[in-house]
């Protein structure tokens, strides 16, 4: 789980494992596997980097994991 923003100010936690994409125009814009949007105050990255901290806490990823393909090193 990974603590968030709304742009009103108010806290909440959403489930990593459910992020099916992260996108910014211009606020930073998740969306669920189920479909459900969510806009929150955090930047694109910084969203991207509490998930895969939450991702190595539950082992889901190794601790070497940097979140860019072999294309963009």
């Amino acid at each position: 789980m990974i603590n968030l923003t709304r742009l009103n100010g108010k806290k909440f936690t959403i489930n990593a494992l459910y992020i099916e994409t992260i996108e910014t125009f211009p606020d930073t814009t998740i969306t669920l596997t189920n479909g459900r949007k969510f806009v929150v105050k955090e930047r694109e990255d910084e969203v991207q980097q509490l998930a895969n901290i939450f991702y190595r806490n539950i082992q889901i990823l190794g601790a070497n994991f940097t979140g860019r393909s072999k294309d963009e090193e």
